[in-house]
């Protein structure tokens, strides 16, 4: 009981500290004006906690001022490129799409999904990484099977293309 005591007692010590000669600043003005609200000091800095990126930034890297974090092209360029594919999952904020099972009439012993990592919120070849995966079936079970790197290149080259040519078309 004693022991709880001291406890107490040392909180409520360091809780009335005040630190000696701390200056507050209130907001001035009208509360219906947007300047009442306009913090001056923020706690990550002068840019702040950029969520949803600004204009300026967005423009100068190719974001596209869309809302999202990674590059708006990107993420446009690979959405269209796998539109033939059912989509599982599109988060524009981690930048990942995951496809899901696609099998095509032609072979349907054969199916392919696809997972996209847009890495970057520029307008990179290094911003953007492509997964692809090929099951074929046999005997009733789903076997994986090696998809060639240079059929995840033609891929990543395709998005990349579609990417700027969005880029193109907006500049103008």
């Amino acid at each position: 009981m004693r022991s709880y005591l001291f406890v107490l007692a040392a909180i409520v010590g360091l809780t009335g500290c005040s630190g000696g000669d701390v200056e507050y600043s209130y907001p001035k003005g009208d509360r219906k004006t947007r300047e009442f609200y306009k913090q001056e000091d923020t706690l990550f800095g002068n840019d702040g906690l950029t969520l949803f990126g600004d204009s300026d930034s967005d423009e100068n890297n190719g974001g596209g001022g869309s809302g999202i974090a990674v590059n708006s092209f990107l993420w446009r360029a690979s959405l269209d490129t796998v539109s033939f594919l059912p989509l599982v999952s599109a988060d524009p904020f981690g930048g990942v799409i995951i496809t899901d099972w696609h099998t095509a009439p032609e072979t349907p012993d054969e199916r392919v999904k696809m997972q996209i990592y847009i890495l970057d919120r520029q307008l990179r070849s290094d911003g953007l990484r492509v997964a692809v995966f090929r099951e074929r079936q046999s005997e009733g079970q789903w076997i994986a099977e090696t998809v060639s790197e240079r059929t995840v290149k033609t891929i990543e080259d395709n998005i990349l293309a579609r990417a700027r040519e969005l880029r193109v078309k907006s500049a103008t």
